[in-house]
């Protein structure tokens, strides 16, 4: 009998660790929903999807509490189960901070360990409570050394109590992750890669705006896969993560469903780099994919490809636009299956024209 157990303990053993690295390997196909947008959550088309972001929660800048608005909380509340009856394999994830965030409250919060316990807590209760299979921090205004260190810890104090919450209960372990600019920074404001490395899922890499209208007067892709003029590009980032420690399968690709708008100083020059005078539309010049097909259509303008930048961009008049089409989505879907990423992420979901990109990016 001893041997029999033996063998079949030694069989059950090999099938966890293929089954928990299948797991952990799953090809992300990723998408953000944020709560402002003119799309109900019921409207996403979330089989094209395996994971979706639900944007964004807050931290109450006195408790270090999660914290979500009214109107939110109705949204986030029914959003999994919304989207869960398109797909019911889809996973969700509550995005916390995003471009609006307090600095000084988040970083207050990631300098206390008591504050951190209370957001920790927090977010594991709130995720619990609306049905969530994961948590993502988007803290895009962290600056300084002591907040990248200070993230670091949070991280794994953040994963230890996901560990203990889940050996606890009868749930399976929470997904962390982590939304972080195109490259880990320099010097003393470098991301925290030991620590992302370890106790995170993944990261997401926002692959977009490089440039825009508002700062730059030339025109430009705004997310280029590659630049031969300097090294602001999607491919100089992900190879800067990486020599930095962090590993290709730890890295989902952020995908810009939008593009902007700038006037051209002269018409007659609009190509990529041609002097500009700002934004040609409100917003700062940002315009999502499904107006740029409408306008492409309406005015009958011819979309150009730049194959060095990887981009597409259309010119009606003055008005100049740099977007990803599909040929550019199916580019950098293929980058990141080449580079060995762990997947690709959309911002936001809504912003595309009859799922378009959606489709052609899962291909």
């Amino acid at each position: 009998m001893a041997p029999k157990r033996v063998m079949l303990a030694v069989f059950f053993v090999i099938y966890s660790l293929m089954f928990f690295s299948a797991k952990s390997e799953t090809w992300v196909k990723g998408g953000y929903w944020y709560s402002r947008s003119k799309l109900p959550s019921s409207g996403i088309n979330s089989a094209l999807y395996t994971h979706l972001h639900c944007a964004f929660a807050d931290v109450n800048s006195t408790s270090y509490e999660l914290s979500l608005s009214e109107p939110d909380e109705k949204k986030f509340s029914n959003f999994t189960d919304t989207v869960k009856q398109k797909n019911p394999s889809v996973l969700t994830l509550l995005s916390i901070g995003g471009g609006d965030a307090s600095y000084s409250t988040f970083s207050s919060m990631v300098s206390n360990s008591s504050f951190r316990k209370s957001f920790i807590d927090s977010s594991i209760r709130a995720a619990r409570l609306y049905g969530f299979q994961g948590l993502e921090l988007g803290w895009a205004s962290a600056n300084s050394s002591s907040d990248m260190y200070n993230m670091g810890v949070l991280f794994e104090e953040w994963r230890a109590a996901m560990k203990l919450e889940t050996g606890n209960s009868s749930h399976a372990q929470l997904i962390l992750t982590a939304a972080v600019r195109f490259q880990p920074g320099l010097d003393s404001r470098s991301f925290p890669v030991e620590a992302m490395e370890r106790y995170l899922d993944w990261v997401t890499v926002q692959a977009y705006d490089y440039y825009t209208p508002q700062r730059y007067n030339f025109t430009s892709a705004h997310a280029a896969l590659y630049d031969p003029t300097s090294n602001v590009s999607t491919d100089y980032g992900i190879s800067a993560w990486i020599s930095r420690g962090l590993s290709a399968n730890k890295m989902v690709l952020g995908l810009p469903f939008y593009g902007y708008a700038w006037t051209l100083a002269n018409p007659v020059e609009n190509g990529i780099g041609a002097p500009a005078t700002g934004a040609a539309i409100r917003r700062g010049g940002a315009i999502n994919y499904k107006d740029i097909r409408d306008y492409v259509l309406r005015y009958g303008a011819n979309v150009m490809f730049n194959a060095t930048y990887v981009v597409n961009y259309c010119t009606v008049g003055s008005t100049w636009i740099s977007f990803d089409d599909v040929e550019v989505v199916r580019i950098k879907v293929a980058y990141a299956k080449d580079k060995k990423l762990r997947g690709y992420i959309a911002w936001e979901t809504p912003y595309d024209d009859n799922w378009m990109l959606s489709q052609a990016a899962g291909k």
